[in-house]
């Protein structure tokens, strides 16, 4: 009896160490787990979204790995974003802070905003005005539909209008290796517009690209309140790609 309990017990943790090793490779190698914690990027993503990011899709950095060991620097089997991804990165400043925002500017491309227009390389991006976005603030807001210079399409935010605070902005030259970054919600977003804080992603911070959201949730349910979880999960949103 003693040897069965000790084989079983010895299976258990057998079976405990393999799963812990399975979900390390698959976080390390194929896809990770991440959270929206703010509105930078309404209305592709919402606060209390959950997707999954590819790590493949870039290559693998030291970042790619938990807490981004320095055993390498650089990328392998390095893969290059295309403008309009929806990428999360290392924060420049610190290196160790997850940010999520959209890929706009790509090495040796010229980046401006001029009255709320996003010019790329000199020439002003297309945009539209479709119907205003109704947040859970009741207010509208004014909603835009922009086209990149590649053809990718994604719903953009003004909502203060053409004059926000980085609504006019400097030429910003793009470094070779590195990238520029916004959020779609475009007067409450500190992306690579912000120099001292944000500014140019270097190629080496990219953790992967945003593929589809698996749970999200509006917030109106705590963890002690289980009687409203299922009250409080967006249904309509739950397996829905990242665009």
């Amino acid at each position: 009896m003693a040897r069965k309990t000790s084989g079983g017990v010895g299976e258990t943790i057998r079976t405990v160490v393999y799963a812990v090793l399975i979900a390390v490779v698959i976080r390390t190698f194929a896809y990770e787990p991440f959270n929206i914690p703010s509105g930078s990027m309404i209305p592709t993503l919402l606060v209390g979204d959950y997707l999954f990011v590819s790590k493949f899709s870039y290559g693998y950095s030291r970042y790619s790995l938990p807490f981004s060991p320095p055993l390498f620097t650089g990328r392998v089997l390095e893969g290059v974003p295309e403008r309009g991804d929806v990428a999360v990165f290392k924060l420049p400043a610190d290196n160790s802070t997850d940010y999520i925002k959209r890929i706009i500017g790509l090495p040796g491309d010229r980046i401006q905003v001029v009255g709320g227009i996003l010019h790329i390389n000199g020439e002003p991006v297309q945009r539209r005005r479709i119907e205003d976005y109704m947040g859970s603030s009741g207010f509208p807001i004014p909603q835009y539909v922009e086209t990149l210079p590649n053809g990718v399409e994604h719903r953009i935010l003004e909502q203060q209008g053409d004059q926000g605070g980085l609504d006019n902005t400097e030429v910003y030259v793009v470094p070779a290796g590195h990238y520029f970054a916004m959020g779609d919600n475009r007067d409450n977003s500190k992306d690579s517009r912000v120099l001292e804080d944000v500014g140019y992603i270097p190629a080496e911070n990219l953790v992967g690209r945003a593929e589809f959201l698996f749970f999200s949730t509006d917030g109106t349910a705590g963890w002690l309140e289980p009687w409203k979880w299922f009250g409080a999960i967006r249904y309509d949103r739950l397996f829905n790609a990242v665009n």
